[in-house]
């Protein structure tokens, strides 16, 4: 997801974007430790992702 389409969303919905990326990367942590992850890239785009979200909620000040 671009930043652009990020700043586009509400406060509440990059939020809950925010939860269900934190449960997905809790998923991929696991199966990256059972052996099971073949895709070790995605675990670093969904944590920048999420810091992208942060960081544009702290911009709005909120």
């Amino acid at each position: 997801m671009k930043a652009a389409d990020i700043r586009n969303l509400k406060t509440a919905e990059i939020n809950s974007k925010i939860a269900e990326l934190k449960a997905e990367l809790f998923n991929l942590r696991f199966q990256h430790a059972v052996g099971q992850l073949e895709n070790t890239a995605r675990l670093k785009t969904i944590k920048k992702t999420i810091a992208q979200m942060k960081t544009i909620i702290s911009e709005r000040g909120e």
